[in-house]
C-alpha cells in the first residue's frame, strides 16, 4: 500500500492513498471560491478556493477512519486493502463535475486541450457530496459510467429518480419523508397560519414543495413563501426581513442550508427580530455552530427534525477503551463508561452535532466494502457489478444500525425531533422530544415524547399562530373573501342546524324530530303539540262540551216532564225529541277532537261530526217544513198534511241523514283521515294532527251540512211571519243564522289557525252552532213551560191575535 499524502494543489487530490480498490470522495474543504486570470497570457486560471472549511475535512476523516477500520478488519475484505483519493470541491458545482470526471476515467483534471479520455475509472464509488445541487449535476455526468455515488448529506427529494440519477444512493433520508414529517409536526401543534423561508436552490425549493403540497391537505397556510441564496445583494435580504415583520404568523418553517440560516440570523439580529417560533430541517437543527452564532437568542426554542444521533463509534478510539459488547480489551485498554470528558481530547469529532452525518459517511463506505466483498465472494455465473450489488445489501453496523437501499437508493426514513432548550449559561441543549419514522403506519409515524419543549421566549406554552380563532361548537367556518383557507369567519348555525365540534365546515341539520338548542350544539326532540285535556284550552273546551250535553239533557227532561202539554205537542214533539239527541252528539262529538291524535279517532271525529250535525239540521228542516204545511193546512180545502204526516217527516230525517252517511262512507273507503306529524308548520315543534285524507271528501261533508243548513235558512225565513202565537220558525231562521254566522267565519279560521289552534276552531264552531240551535229553538220554549205556563194552552196557542210574545 502506498502512502497517503496531504496535497495542496487543487488540480490534484488532496488526500490520496494507494490500495488494491480505490474508493473516491468529493467534498467541500473550502466554502468559496474566486476566478483569477492569467494576465500576462490573458488566459483564466482554475479556480482559486479560499474560506476554508473544517467540516469539509471532518467529513473526509469520517471516511478516512471508516476504511481504516476496515482495513484492520478481517472479517470484511480480508487480505484486500482499501485506497483513497479525494478531492476538494470548494462548494462549486463546476468544479465537483470535474473532479467527478477525473475519478471516473482514472486522469487528474485536465483542460479542453488534454487529451480525451481512455482509461477505465480508477475508482469503484465515489462517496460525497455533501448538497443536492453538486449531487445532481455529479449523478448526472457519471451516471453512464455506473459508478456508484453514495452521499451522506443531499436529501433533495428530486435524487429519488433513477431515471435521471440511476448510479446515485445516500445514508441519508429523502427530503421527501422530511418535507411530510415537517407538515406533521406543524399540524400537530396546530399552528396553521405559518411563514416559509428555504434557500434557493434544489434542496431548499423541492422540499418546500413538498412541504407546501401536505401541509395544504392537513389545512396549513403559508402566509408567505420566500426563497433567498447567500449571493443574493442585501436589499432582497432586507425584503425578507420586511415581509416577516409585516407578517401575522409567528411560526416560521425554515428549509435552509447551514450557511444560509447562519446568513440570516446575523440580519435577523441586527433588527432584534426574536419571538418568533423556528421549525428547522437537519441541514441545521442540530448544528452547534450554528447555536454557538446565535448570541441573540432568535432560535430559541426551535423545534425540527434530525438525523438519528449515531452511537459515538469513535469513542474507543478516542479514548482509548472498548465497550462491553466490542471484541476483548486489547493492551491498556479499559472498559469504555460512556462518561469520558471529551475537554481534554483535541479532536475535530468532538463536535458531538455532527456525529449523525459523520455516521453517514461511515456507512456509506462499509455498504460499499459489503458490496466488494459480495463480488469477490461469489461464483463466476454472479452478478459483479458494485452498483446492482450495492441496491441490495442489506447489513447491520457493529452498533446495531441496519444499513440498506430501497428501489430509490433511500435508506429507511427515520428522524429525531429536536427541542433547543437553552441553557442558565447561555448554552443550547439539543433536547430529544420525539422520533418520526416513515415505515410505521401513517397515524403512528409521529411519535412525541412525555418531556417537557420549550418555546420561543423561553415559554413553557405552545405558541399560537393560526390566521382566524378556532370555530366553536355552534358555529361553521365561513372563508374570508380573497385570503387562504386558514382566514375565516366563525358564524353561528342556522336554525335547526348544529355543529357538535371545533372548526366545523358545515352546519348539519337536525333530523324533523329535533330542533336545535340555544347553543346550537345539539338536536334537541322537539315538543309535540296537540290539544290535549290537561292544558287550559282542553279543559276550557271539555267543560263548555259537557256543558252543552248537560244543558241538552234538562232541556231533554223538561220536553219529556210536560210532553202532554200544548206547546210540546204543537212543536211535533218526535222530532224535538230527536233534535235534541242529535245536538247531544254534536256537542259530544266534539270531544273526539281533543287528545293526542289516533287513527280510529281521526276517522271518528270528522265523520261524527257530520252525520250528527247533518241529523241535526235534518230535524231543523223538518220543523221548518211542518210549520209551513201546519199553515198550508189551515187554509180551506187543502190536505197537504196528508202528505207530510209523521211517517213522511220521519222519511224525510232519514233521507237527508243517509246522504251524509254515504258520503263519510265513500270517504272512510277511498281516502280516509289519518294521524299525521306535521314538521314544517312549526320550526321548533311537532304539530300532531289529523290528515284529511281526502279533502273533497271533507270538503263534501262541510258543504253538504251547508246546503242544507242554507236551505233551511230559507224556508224558514219564508216562514217567519206566518200567522201563529207562537211561531217555530222565526227562531229556527235566528238559529240557522246564527249557523251560517259561525261557519262561514270558521273557514278563514280554520285555514289560518296554527297547530292546535285549528282543532280550537273546529271545536268552538261544532259547540257554538249547537248551542246557537239549541238556544234559539228550545229556551224560548222552556220558558213558557216553566215560567209562563198560562200561555201553554190549546187557546193561546192557536189564538188569532197576532202577538208575538211569550
Amino acid at each position: 500500500m502506498g502512502n497517503s499524502f496531504l496535497s495542496e494543489d487543487p488540480e490534484n487530490p488532496q488526500l490520496l492513498k494507494d490500495g488494491d480498490i480505490m474508493l473516491g470522495g468529493i467534498f467541500s474543504f473550502h466554502s468559496s471560491w474566486v476566478n483569477s486570470q492569467d494576465t500576462y497570457r490573458h488566459k483564466p486560471l482554475p479556480l482559486q478556493c479560499i474560506s476554508l472549511n473544517f467540516r469539509g475535512f471532518q467529513y473526509a476523516q469520517a471516511m478516512l477512519f471508516a476504511i481504516e477500520e476496515i482495513n484492520n478488519s478481517t472479517a470484511l475484505l480480508p487480505g484486500i486493502s482499501l485506497g483513497y483519493k479525494i478531492y476538494d470541491s470548494c462548494k462549486s458545482i463546476t468544479r465537483s463535475v470535474r473532479v467527478a470526471l477525473a475519478l471516473a476515467n482514472g486522469n487528474e483534471i485536465i483542460s479542453a486541450l488534454s487529451p480525451p479520455c481512455t482509461r477505465p475509472a480508477q475508482v469503484q464509488a465515489i462517496m460525497g457530496e455533501t448538497s443536492s445541487s453538486p449531487c445532481m449535476a455529479i449523478a448526472t455526468v457519471i451516471g453512464p459510467f455506473h459508478i456508484p455515488m453514495i452521499s451522506h448529506f443531499a436529501t433533495c427529494a428530486c435524487l429519488s429518480d433513477k431515471t435521471k440519477y440511476p448510479s446515485f444512493l445516500r445514508t441519508i433520508p429523502s427530503d421527501y419523508y422530511q418535507s411530510r414529517a415537517l407538515a406533521q409536526l406543524v399540524w400537530h401543534f396546530g399552528w396553521t397560519w405559518v411563514g416559509a423561508l428555504r434557500t434557493n436552490d434544489d434542496y431548499g425549493n423541492n422540499g418546500m414543495a413538498t412541504f407546501t403540497e401536505t401541509a395544504q391537505k392537513l389545512g396549513i397556510c403559508l402566509e408567505y413563501s420566500v426563497s433567498f441564496f447567500r449571493t443574493d445583494p442585501p436589499d432582497k435580504i432586507q425584503k425578507i426581513i420586511d415581509i416577516i415583520k409585516a407578517s401575522t404568523s409567528m411560526v416560521i418553517v425554515a428549509f435552509l442550508s447551514l450557511v444560509d440560516i447562519d446568513l440570516l440570523i446575523q440580519e435577523l439580529s441586527l433588527h432584534n427580530m426574536t419571538g418568533y417560533q423556528w421549525v428547522g430541517t437537519e441541514a441545521w437543527i442540530f448544528d452547534s455552530q450554528t447555536a454557538v452564532m446565535d448570541i441573540n437568542h432568535i432560535l430559541d426554542g426551535a423545534i425540527g427534525l434530525s438525523i438519528p444521533k449515531a452511537h459515538v463509534k469513535f469513542w474507543e478510539k478516542l479514548f482509548s477503551c472498548k465497550f462491553k459488547q466490542s471484541t476483548s480489551l486489547v493492551g491498556n485498554q479499559t472498559e469504555c463508561t460512556g462518561h469520558e470528558d471529551l475537554t481534554g481530547v483535541q479532536n475535530s469529532f468532538t463536535d458531538m452535532s455532527l456525529m449523525p452525518i459523520f455516521n453517514n459517511v461511515y456507512k456509506g463506505v462499509y455498504a460499499v466494502a459489503h458490496a466488494l466483498h459480495n463480488i469477490l465472494s461469489c461464483n463466476k455465473t454472479c452478478n459483479k457489478k458494485i452498483l446492482q450489488r450495492l441496491k441490495k445489501i442489506k447489513f447491520k453496523t457493529k452498533d446495531g444500525d441496519e444499513v440498506y437501499f430501497n428501489e430509490n437508493g433511500d435508506p429507511a426514513a427515520k428522524y429525531e425531533i429536536i427541542n433547543w432548550q437553552p441553557t442558565e449559561h447561555g448554552i443550547v441543549d439539543f433536547v430529544t422530544v420525539g422520533l418520526y419514522d416513515a415505515s410505521l403506519p401513517a397515524d403512528k409515524q409521529l411519535n412525541l415524547l412525555n418531556k417537557s419543549l420549550i418555546w420561543a421566549q423561553n415559554s413553557q406554552q405552545v405558541p399560537l399562530s393560526v390566521c382566524s380563532e378556532k370555530c366553536p361548537p355552534g358555529t361553521h367556518k365561513v372563508l374570508q373573501k380573497g385570503k387562504p383557507v386558514c382566514c375565516y369567519d366563525c358564524i353561528r348555525c342556522a336554525e335547526g342546524e348544529i355543529s357538535n365540534m371545533t372548526d366545523s365546515i358545515t352546519c348539519v341539520r337536525c333530523h324533523p324530530e329535533f330542533w336545535s338548542n340555544e347553543r346550537r350544539d345539539a338536536c334537541v326532540k322537539k315538543e309535540a303539540e296537540f290539544l290535549s285535556y290537561e292544558e287550559i284550552m282542553g279543559e276550557l273546551l271539555t267543560a263548555t262540551s259537557l256543558f252543552g250535553t248537560c244543558i241538552t239533557a234538562v232541556v231533554a227532561f223538561i220536553f219529556f216532564r210536560y210532553r202532554k202539554t200544548p206547546i210540546v205537542r204543537a212543536n211535533n214533539s218526535e222530532l224535538s225529541f230527536l233534535l235534541l239527541f242529535s245536538l247531544t252528539l254534536c256537542f259530544l262529538c266534539s270531544l273526539t277532537f281533543i287528545g293526542r291524535p289516533s287513527e280510529w279517532s281521526c276517522m271518528l271525529r270528522h265523520t261524527a261530526f257530520g252525520i250528527t250535525f247533518v241529523l241535526c239540521i235534518s230535524c231543523v228542516l223538518g220543523k221548518t217544513i211542518v210549520v209551513l204545511m201546519a199553515f198550508r193546512a189551515t187554509l180551506p180545502g187543502s190536505n197537504v198534511m196528508k202528505w207530510f204526516g209523521p211517517t213522511q217527516q220521519k222519511l224525510t230525517v232519514l233521507g237527508f241523514t243517509l246522504i251524509q252517511v254515504i258520503i263519510c262512507i265513500l270517504w272512510l273507503t277511498i281516502s280516509p283521515p289519518f294521524p299525521f306529524i306535521n314538521f314544517k308548520k312549526f320550526k321548533d315543534k311537532i304539530i300532531l294532527e289529523c290528515a284529511l285524507g281526502s279533502a273533497v271528501g271533507f270538503w263534501a261533508v262541510l258543504g253538504y251540512i251547508g246546503l242544507l243548513a242554507m236551505l233551511c235558512f230559507i224556508l224558514a225565513f219564508l216562514a217567519r211571519k206566518l200567522p201563529d202565537n207562537f211561531n217555530d220558525a222565526k227562531f229556527i231562521t235566528f238559529s240557522m243564522l246564527i249557523f251560517c254566522a259561525v261557519w262561514i267565519t270558521f273557514i278563514p279560521a280554520y285555514v289560518s289557525s296554527p297547530g292546535k289552534f285549528s282543532v280550537a276552531v273546529e271545536i268552538f264552531a261544532i259547540l257554538a252552532s249547537s248551542f246557537g240551535l239549541l238556544f234559539c229553538i228550545f229556551i224560548p220554549k222552556c220558558y213558557i213551560i216553566l215560567l209562563k205556563p198560562q200561555k201553554n194552552t190549546k187557546k193561546n196557542m192557536m189564538g188569532k191575535e197576532a202577538s208575538n210574545s211569550f
